[in-house]
């Protein structure tokens, strides 16, 4: 499926309603906390990449994907006994602010984000993370996946939309097996990384973020028929404020931007497969 129609897998889902939002100018930019040297000593997990061609019939059709592997570290800076201060004003565009964007995790997702605009903006890029990894291709890892990032009031429908596009032949022109597994000697990837984030609509409990993504999709292998390429797309999130953090109600995606393609050779399907096994992910936060 195109890039639009393979990840969006949100959309104006029956019985869903949206709560009006007051328009925010400006964008907003996303930063990455890496793990270890963070004033905040906050330790960071994991975090997904670009999709297949699916195209579900009705609702939703997954995303793009990265299945991160928890990333722990960390410890308060210091400085002769003394806590390093924060950078003065007019710190570089990626110096991190100042919420803290996450207070905890559900399972390799992050949770527990500030009921602010940068808890929204970090909720909505870690779930992109989430929903476009390779655990998806799974029935009961998807099954969590979906009840960690969603509103409890979709996530029965949710299920069964993705339980009918997850069909086994649509897993077969994937390129995995029947069942959702990989064929032997190969290795699925499945990342989506988030290059930044913007909020387009915020209220009290609701807001509205872009998330404009890159991502990697295929198989790693000698004799791979489905080798992995890098896409770019942007996914909208309609998150609510649930049960003490933010949740997705409804999502959509478009593709792009995208920017001209470098001058990069190409690197052999051992060192693509390589790289997705040793590199893990990152939670993401503003």
């Amino acid at each position: 499926m195109s890039q639009g129609d393979e990840r969006g897998y949100g959309g104006n889902e029956p019985g869903r309603t949206d709560d009006a939002y007051s328009t925010l100018g400006g964008t907003r930019q996303t930063r990455t906390r890496l793990p270890g040297g963070d004033d905040d000593g906050y330790g960071r997990r994991p975090a997904r990449s670009s999709r297949s061609l699916i195209m579900v019939v009705g609702v939703v059709v997954l995303l793009i994907a990265a299945i991160a592997f928890a990333n722990q570290g960390g410890g308060r800076a210091s400085d002769g006994g003394n806590e390093k201060k924060p950078d003065a004003a007019g710190a570089g565009p990626t110096a991190a602010t100042g919420t803290k964007p996450v207070q905890g995790k559900n399972g390799t997702i992050a949770s527990g984000f500030a009921h602010d605009e940068q808890g929204a903006q970090s909720a909505a890029a870690n779930y992109a993370v989430a929903l476009g990894s390779a655990d998806m291709f799974e029935k009961t890892k998807r099954d969590g996946i979906l009840q960690a990032t969603h509103d409890p009031a979709v996530v029965a429908a949710l299920q069964t939309d993705m339980g009918k596009a997850y069909t086994p032949g649509f897993l077969a022109n994937v390129g995995l097996n029947e069942d959702g597994s990989t064929p032997n000697g190969l290795t699925f990837v499945s990342r989506t990384i988030p290059v930044g984030t913007k909020v387009t609509a915020q209220g009290t409990d609701a807001a509205t973020v872009e998330v404009w993504c890159t991502g990697l999709v295929g198989l790693a292998g000698e004799g791979s028929t489905k080798p992995v390429t890098a896409t770019w797309f942007t996914i909208t999130e309609k998150l609510k404020w649930v049960g003490d953090d933010w949740k997705i109600e409804s999502s959509s995606q478009a593709e792009g931007p995208t920017p001209v393609n470098g001058d990069n050779r190409a690197s052999t399907a051992d060192d693509i497969a390589g790289a997705v096994q040793g590199y893990g992910g990152f939670t993401y936060a503003r």
